[in-house]
């Protein structure tokens, strides 16, 4: 990760209301130059909209702040030219080849020397080969690997990554994350919403949103140390019933399935461990201490969010 310091992303406050309602509550988010931060939350959560303000594509009614070192209501447009902004959808022509779509948006972002500029950003990031096959021919992971060329060919400082891996291969997903990882190394800075926990993992730091309201932030390590939560794995011919009866019992927050085993998660570990004890003592299981994950936290978070009325 880049470690200048300088600050691409700084807002506070950032809200947005539709209808009324509050999609984004008072957001607050800082972002330096060259990092790689995940965005994280269910459907619905605010995610899209917080990006959309940040770029200038939606006005906040309440907040402030700079993107890029520009004001974030007074300086929308200068916003967009030094943003690169991978949707959810595909949304390039697909009666048009790799290479002509990337040359209409050179062209819309006024790059200098358009032939040149195609040809540097079809080599770095593979897509040679196939430059003249159609868009709507290609596969997701190739589509994908299209959206992020047109993001990037007009050296943006800041990419906004909007799920840009739903779909897709796992071999695909990798090769992304790659390339996402070189362009931060060279001081591109980058926030990706995603719904994908392994991704999560391979952002530098992660922020969680829930019902627009923002409940977690940091490394992935310090918001699984933060929670509090413990884990224990449970195996064995009476697994299945043994995760039955140990829905509700004391201490028990998560029961869930994990191949042939159980993860059990709660924060109470004591009374936990009394419940798990009194069921394998009634059921064929053997019982171990496990790794708390992050799945594990934001279903955690996600269940306090709804008890604290934020839920919709």
């Amino acid at each position: 990760m880049n470690a200048n310091g300088e600050t691409i992303i700084d807002v506070r406050g950032l809200t947005k209301r539709f209808g009324g309602r509050a999609a984004v509550k008072e957001v607050d988010l800082k972002v330096s130059r060259g990092e790689i931060v995940g965005f994280l939350g269910p459907n619905g959560s605010g995610k899209t909209t917080t990006i959309r303000m940040l770029c200038g594509l939606l006005r906040p009614d309440g907040g402030e702040g700079t993107c890029l070192g520009f004001d974030i209501v007074r300086d929308a447009e200068a916003i967009k030219r030094e943003v690169g902004y991978m949707t959810q959808r595909f949304s390039l022509y697909e009666d048009l080849t790799i290479r002509e779509n990337l040359e209409f948006v050179a062209r819309l972002y006024a790059v200098k020397n358009v032939r040149g500029s195609v040809d540097g950003t079809v080599d770095g990031l593979g897509l040679k080969s196939r430059q003249h096959q159609l868009a709507g021919t290609l596969s997701g992971g190739w589509k994908q690997r299209l959206a992020l060329a047109a993001c990037i060919m007009h050296k943006p400082r800041l990419l906004l990554l909007d799920e840009p891996t739903a779909g897709v291969d796992p071999k695909a997903r990798r090769e992304f994350w790659d390339e996402i990882h070189r362009l931060a190394e060279d001081g591109l800075t980058v926030l990706v919403s995603t719904h994908y926990m392994d991704e999560a993992e391979r952002c530098h730091r992660v922020v969680y949103i829930a019902y627009g309201t923002i409940v977690a932030r940091g490394t992935a390590e310090e918001i699984i140390h933060n929670s509090g939560l413990g884990t224990f794995v449970v195996a064995g011919r009476g697994a299945a019933a043994a995760a039955r009866a140990l829905e509700g019992m004391p201490g028990v927050e998560q029961v869930a399935a994990f191949g042939q085993t159980i993860h059990v998660v709660g924060s109470d570990r004591a009374a936990m461990e009394t419940s798990i004890r009194n069921i394998a003592a009634r059921y064929p299981v053997q019982v171990e201490t496990g790794e708390t994950t992050l799945e594990d936290v934001f279903i955690r978070l996600m269940g306090e969010a709804q008890a604290n009325g934020d839920g919709r």
